[in-house]
């Protein structure tokens, strides 16, 4: 792993209205790096991912993406990104899994994942789809290319998900929450293709509720609570020996609640 940060938030800030989401968050993650942001609801966890792939714009703070710093314009209520050639590039190489799959219904899960890589990365359409056979083999639902997302159960389509991420060949993944909508049984699908990428090296940051799997995959835990980080650092320290109350707290009511 090198110290070359991949992704660099510093000071970011976010209001809604009168309510301040973030307070002033620094974040990066190094290559080969995964990030885990843990927290109870309302702590800012999914709105900072937001923010790092520009899908909610901060009104404060730096953010940096392989070395290129995000550049800004002031609009009328609220600045905007200065270079729309900029922000396709980054998303472009900055992939993202939501928590509700958000996939085309109307195309068949082979055309889910090719559709991008086509469309943006301007992609042959065999090699496109020699490319999303071989990702939704490697997700384990190799069989299911001509199937659609209404004939596949939940933890499918999250796969299917991830495999339409990794299709744009990305330099690193956002997931939010990518398995709270799911049973226990789908969720454990999903986990297992989650701890893969991470054996592979591949640069994360996860929001998650599982503190199981943020103890298994994370390099680096970061604790949100009202918008601040309350603590950060390796998983043994931060669940084996957490050092403020809050997060005792919210470690000792998730953990019993998950069996970890």
């Amino acid at each position: 792993m090198t110290e070359t940060p991949i992704i660099t938030l510093k000071n970011i800030h976010k209001k809604f209205g009168s309510l301040e989401v973030l307070k002033g968050i620094d974040l990066h993650a190094n290559m080969g790096e995964v990030v885990v942001l843990i927290g109870s609801s309302g702590s800012g966890k999914s709105t900072l991912l937001r923010c790092a792939n520009l899908l909610e714009i901060c009104q404060q703070g730096d953010i940096t993406f392989n070395g290129d710093l995000v550049q800004w314009k002031n609009g009328k209520s609220e600045r905007k990104p200065a270079n729309p050639k900029q922000i396709i590039k980054l998303r472009s190489k900055l992939s993202m899994v939501f928590q509700q799959f958000n996939l085309w219904s109307h195309l068949s899960i082979l055309e889910n994942v090719t559709e991008a890589p086509i469309s943006v990365l301007g992609k042959d359409k065999t090699e496109a789809e020699t490319l999303g056979r071989e990702l939704l083999e490697k997700v384990g639902i190799g069989d299911k290319c001509d199937a659609y997302p209404a004939q596949l159960s939940g933890g499918q389509q999250q796969r299917a998900a991830i495999a339409r991420a990794l299709a744009m060949e990305p330099v690193a993944m956002l997931f939010d929450e990518p398995t709270s909508a799911l049973d226990p049984e789908l969720e454990a699908e999903v986990v297992k293709v989650i701890k893969a990428l991470a054996i592979e090296g591949r640069t994360m940051i996860i929001v998650t509720h599982d503190m199981k799997l943020a103890r298994d995959v994370a390099d680096h835990v970061i604790f949100l609570h009202q918008g601040l980080i309350e603590e950060e650092g390796a998983p043994d320290e931060v669940f084996g020996n957490p050092k403020s109350e809050r997060l005792r707290q919210f470690l000792s009511a998730t953990m019993a609640q998950y069996k970890v």
